[in-house]
């Protein structure tokens, strides 16, 4: 389900994107905001769907979570007027609005609705076991209640969206640097979806090894997650020569992990994770993207198919160039890694079916 609502709103932003490259024809336009702007959108509609529909509610929903994303890279003074203080009450906003429309699903999906977004499939769940607990007297489970749903909705938000946006915006990057890769998308696009008006379902993806390659490899190249931090809760033995005592800061190396071992680490190469090459299972321990053991991240498959089908719809719609500067070659932390400029002309592309 929630693939098909992914393609929605990517096809609803590329309007958008386009009607801002109609009002400047030809000139170049920084695309990290629109970016963003769509994976916020796509992230509230999959997880919270009906539920956020006031548009003017919408619009303070999204600013009010980027003041709180904006309290996690600035100095940590808090009184009015300061980012901290507009991150606090952002974050307010934020578990009001979800607070309501936890209490809204609970009421929907009590009365027999059928689940439209992630928000109703765990209350789904959740009711089933409140309903088991009063059943067997004992107290409903603790993240039943609307405050804890509330918050682990916001979680969910929080966990979709920057790491996202900067493999989204990588996508763009890479293509527009690699344009015989961007071709054999096209071409396997063509394939896969004779009608390219059609929405993308969870079978079509499985229809397009090549494009989850470069995808996977975007996400190798380019891990928007330079580090994740842990902490040894017992003495934990990171090399044959090494153990990591209890309490101690380890902080893994995403990006050189990513290198490691891979056949020319630092070449952008999709055909490392081919059939023949299989690098993805030799060295499967080193892509730590989505981390690794216990903490392996669970919205993976979401992120994967979110990035699929952005490539495989812009892919097959818009050509695009990217304008270069002195520092494109660059890395920016937001905290997650993007180019330093991420510039780009747009154009519809010409449909050959």
């Amino acid at each position: 389900m929630y693939v098909e609502q992914q393609d929605r709103v990517i096809r609803e932003y590329m309007d958008k994107w386009m009607t801002a490259q109609d009002a400047q024809p030809g000139q170049p336009m920084e695309v990290r905001d629109m970016v963003r702007d769509m994976n916020c959108a796509t992230s509230q509609r999959v997880f919270i769907g009906p539920y956020l529909d006031d548009p003017k509610a919408v619009k303070k929903f999204t600013d009010c979570y980027m003041d709180m994303v904006g309290g996690f890279l600035t100095f940590p003074l808090k009184f009015p007027g300061t980012a901290v203080w507009r991150a606090m009450k952002g974050r307010q906003y934020i578990l009001q609005v979800l607070e309501e429309a936890v209490l809204r699903s609970k009421e929907r999906i009590g009365r027999g609705a059928e689940p439209s977004c992630l928000l109703d499939f765990w209350t789904q769940q959740i009711l089933k076991e409140c309903q088991e607990a009063e059943a067997a007297n004992v107290p409903p489970p603790k993240y039943s209640s609307t405050g804890e749903m509330a918050y682990t909705v916001m979680d969910f938000l929080f966990a979709a969206q920057d790491a996202s946006t900067a493999s989204l915006v990588w996508v763009l990057t890479q293509m527009a640097e690699h344009p015989d890769v961007l071709e054999r998308v096209r071409a396997e696009q063509q394939a896969a979806r004779p009608n390219l008006d059609a929405t993308i379902t969870g079978d079509t993806l499985a229809a397009m090894p090549y494009t989850r390659q470069v995808v996977k490899e975007v996400l190798r190249f380019r891990p928007p997650a330079p580090m994740v931090p842990q902490v040894a809760m017992k003495p934990f033995n990171l090399t044959p020569s090494y153990t990591a005592p209890k309490g101690a800061f380890v902080i893994p190396d995403i990006i050189s992990a990513c290198r490691q071992g891979y056949t020319d680490g630092d070449k952008f190469d999709p055909d490392r994770f081919s059939p023949e090459r299989k690098e993805d299972v030799t060295y499967a321990g080193n892509y730590m993207v989505f981390g690794h053991g216990p903490h392996y991240c669970v919205g993976k498959e979401y992120a994967n198919n979110h990035l699929i089908a952005f490539l495989a719809i812009v892919a097959t719609s818009l050509d695009w160039s990217r304008t270069r500067t002195p520092d494109s070659d660059r890395i920016k932390y937001l905290p997650t890694i993007y180019p330093w400029d991420s510039i780009f002309t747009f154009s519809w592309k010409a449909k050959s079916n």
